[in-house]
């Protein structure tokens, strides 16, 4: 295992961001290759511990000769939201400079060639550090960011042209869901990652052998040690599955029996007032079309303080939102619906 130290320049004289960067070399130059991130959202820690649990594996499986493909790992892919903090509180998933998310204005490649990169010499820290991101990542065959949301299932993000090429990807990983979409205006990390590759070559696309994801592991209190052995177990199946690592003990993943959405099923869900959110619902929970899914107390104690929330479809409960304060126009929820949503999102579906 190799360890380098990546370097971004600041945006003012003396501020300079760091991160590490582990390499394993593989011993087969037609294996495919991998790349893990984790903490893009500095403040998202179910794929940090997952990776910190993940390392000793390949550390054996290194030392046994059996890393076929080469593996790159980026625990902390962010230093800049790492470092920020507002009135004592951790605040990772906007850049506080710019105002942007850090999962948004990657860079989308017209093809996979970094010499297309845009030039961010004066561009701001937050873009230096996208564009090195695509740098570590793109060539890769294997791509995955490890993400959570703030209280849900395990999920998965897939762009249909991998679909249902992943399915033993998804099912590898153990994951609950996978949502399916198509288009990319805002610039995410996964979307900078697979769409280069939509109109090039089938020679170069190489879809039968290429995973990009956003791994969305369950809730952001989700950070414990099993959990972690049990991702980096999934993380490990994958590896073995699409060839990566060499490991007879592991038996490779079989088909995926989870929920597969379109993005555009998906409700989100809206406050329709501002308050104290008593959820009736949990992630995984099955609801019909007019179940009640919450209510809003956004006058305690007065007649007509309360207002309920109610299913606009069937379906299932994929996340909800982890603080129980919220605004008017806030989404309470994912919902994963049977149907297109009549308030169907294209691209991301939040900020």
């Amino acid at each position: 295992m190799q360890k380098t130290i990546e370097r971004i320049a600041g945006d003012s004289e003396g501020v300079t961001y760091e991160f590490p960067v582990f390499r394993f070399e593989g011993t087969d130059k037609a294996a495919p290759t991998a790349y893990l991130q984790a903490a893009l959202h500095a403040g998202e820690l179910p794929g940090v511990v997952a990776i910190d649990a993940l390392m000793p594996t390949l550390a054996k499986a290194e030392a046994e000769g059996r890393i076929k493909g080469a593996i790159t790992i980026v625990p902390w892919a962010n230093p800049i939201g790492r470092a920020q903090y507002h009135f004592g509180e951790h605040q990772g998933r906007f850049n506080l400079g710019t105002r942007t998310n850090f999962n948004r204005a990657f860079p989308l490649l017209a093809a996979p060639d970094v010499k297309l990169l845009p030039d961010v010499s004066l561009g701001g820290a937050d873009r230096r550090l996208k564009n090195r991101l695509v740098e570590l990542s793109l060539s890769n065959d294997i791509v995955l960011d490890l993400h959570c949301d703030d209280e849900g299932l395990a999920y998965l993000y897939i762009h249909i042209s991998l679909w249902p090429a992943m399915a033993d990807c998804a099912a590898a990983i153990g994951a609950d869901a996978v949502v399916l979409w198509s288009e990319d205006s805002s610039g995410t990390f996964e979307g900078a990652s697979i769409m280069p590759y939509q109109n090039v070559p089938p020679s170069v696309a190489r879809f039968d052998r290429r995973v990009v994801t956003t791994v969305e592991y369950r809730g952001m209190l989700d950070v414990d040690g099993a959990l972690a052995a049990s991702d980096a177990a999934g993380l490990h199946r994958l590896l073995v599955t699409r060839g990566v690592i060499e490991d007879p003990s592991i038996q490779k993943a079989g088909n995926f029996t989870g929920a597969v959405v379109p993005l555009e099923n998906i409700d989100m869900m809206p406050s329709p007032r501002a308050g104290a959110i008593l959820y009736d619902v949990r992630p995984g929970d099955r609801v019909a079309k007019g179940d009640r899914l919450a209510t809003i107390i956004h006058a305690p104690g007065e007649p007509g303080g309360r207002t309920e929330v109610f299913a606009p479809q069937s379906g299932f409960i994929l996340t909800r939102r982890s603080r129980r304060i919220i605004r008017a126009g806030e989404d309470l929820l994912k919902l994963a619906g049977d149907k297109r949503s009549d308030d169907a999102r294209s691209g991301t579906l939040e900020d």
